[in-house]
């Protein structure tokens, strides 16, 4: 082992999850899910064999046939999904991996022709960017119906049984997805939100959204079994926030009451926005950070004590043994673009492991 990457290969716990090192690999929509949303022998495969990481998060999955946003992404809301799901758990768990299912509920980012449900968000506002389409060219978004106050409540026990539905497939626990401009950041940006009830207005209300649905997941499945992700700053998918600590800030100290496995934290610092700084005054639990990461920056986040774990995208995509790569200190595969969404088994379970 190389001494200087030593600290990623320390087990950590975050909440109730074990995890024998501190490589995470980060959910990434790839567009492979088969007829209904459901899981397919392929997703098996391709999960089985990053199961080395420390803690597998899922790509994005729909809680409900409204929350789909993309062509080909997996839900978590019918007995079939439920299956396939458990087979992607058990493949995972045979490999002595751990993996959590993150949620991803995209209200108005998404176009009508991807999906069954309809669209819902706060507000009656556009996604003024682009999505692509069942062939993959972008197109615009559909107006989204703002969603009426006594409707909310149902929308916020879609996360919970989709999480409880996580759990009865055998996936140890699940994310919450409040980043990338989908349904928890369109509440809590002031942008997509301009609601006059008690889900708008000022921080305080911003943020009720996400926390009542931490809370519910939490009393379905234990919150030491739940993370959440958000990304202060990034304006993806028609997200300005001329002031995201004012928002992140309240968040943050909300959800460090609720006993949570971790927060995990897409790093968009900018002179403006110091991310780690944010973090670190209003969380005190585990944290995973992200941000487009190298080994070697990833030894300095933990050195320094600003995460717990790190996690690691396309360079999972194109290197499935990637823990054994650094540990090794062997180079990385490089990532075919072209098979990201497209290509089935190409370009998603054909990079060659480490002879």
């Amino acid at each position: 082992m190389n001494e200087n990457t030593a600290i990623l290969f320390r087990p950590v716990s975050l909440g109730s999850l074990d995890l024998a090192n501190r490589i995470v690999m980060a959910p990434m929509t790839r567009d492979r899910a088969g007829d209904d949303d459901v899981p397919t022998d392929l997703m098996v495969e391709y999960y089985r064999q990053r199961a080395s990481a420390g803690l597998i998060v899922t790509e994005g999955t729909q809680p409900s046939p409204a929350g789909k946003g993309y062509w080909r992404t997996p839900g978590i809301h019918s007995d079939a999904q439920i299956e396939g799901w458990a087979r992607v758990a058990a493949a995972v768990h045979a490999e002595g991996g751990r993996i959590v299912l993150q949620i991803m509920h995209c209200g108005r980012v998404s176009v009508r022709a991807n999906k069954a449900g309809e669209t819902v968000a706060p507000s009656a506002i556009r996604c003024r960017d682009l999505v692509p389409g069942p062939d993959g060219v972008p197109v615009e978004t559909e107006l989204p119906r703002a969603l009426e106050t006594n409707e909310i409540p149902s929308v916020i026990a879609e996360f919970a049984r989709a999480a409880a539905n996580a759990r009865r497939a055998g996936i140890d626990g699940v994310e919450l997805h409040c980043a990338s401009g989908y349904l928890p950041q369109q509440f809590l940006n002031p942008t997509s939100n301009q609601r006059t009830d008690t889900y708008g207005g000022g921080p305080e209300n911003r943020i009720r959204f996400i926390v009542e649905t931490l809370q519910a997941i939490g009393a379905a499945i234990g919150s030491d079994r739940v993370g959440f992700r958000i990304s202060p700053g990034n304006p993806y998918n028609d997200m300005p926030d001329a002031d995201p600590a004012a928002s992140f800030g309240p968040l943050l100290e909300a959800a460090d009451k609720l006993g949570l496995a971790y927060v995990h934290v897409i790093d968009m610092s900018t002179p403006d926005l110091d991310v780690p700084a944010l973090i670190k005054a209003n969380w005190s639990g585990p944290v995973i950070f992200n941000n487009n990461l190298k080994a070697e920056t990833a030894v300095d986040l933990l050195g320094s004590g600003q995460a717990d774990a790190v996690s690691f995208g396309r360079h999972f995509v194109s290197n499935p043994d990637l823990v054994a790569r650094i540990r090794h200190g062997a180079p990385l595969a490089r990532l075919d673009r072209a098979t990201l969404y497209t290509g089935e088994e190409r370009g998603y379970i054909d990079y060659p492991a480490l002879p």
